[in-house]
């Protein structure tokens, strides 16, 4: 299990960002959250299979039709691999406000 920080810079709040990250990370299997920062970014946390975590880290890259990414910053955290390493989220992938 690993487990990544992700910071989405550009167009990503108003376009339906997290609504399509949730179900991305839920089709890959992986879990955490995603939310708006004051800033315009989306920061999000992702847990789970290595090859998972990747594919939703690139697909973050992109994101939705609507998104216009500029940048993408991750950072790789501790997982513990337990069941509640995330909390609320430590099954399924939530959209925090």
């Amino acid at each position: 299990m690993v487990r990544r920080r992700v910071v989405v810079r550009g167009s990503v709040q108003g376009v339906g960002y997290r609504w399509a990250a949730r179900d991305r990370a839920t089709a890959l299997g992986v879990s955490g959250f995603v939310q708006n920062r004051p800033d315009g970014s989306v920061f999000a946390e992702v847990d789970g299979e290595p090859g998972a975590v990747d594919a939703m880290v690139e697909w973050m890259r992109s994101g939705p039709p609507g998104a216009r990414v500029t940048a993408l910053e991750t950072s790789d955290i501790e997982s513990d691999g337990a069941p509640d390493a995330l909390g609320d989220e430590s099954m399924g992938f939530a959209i925090r406000r």
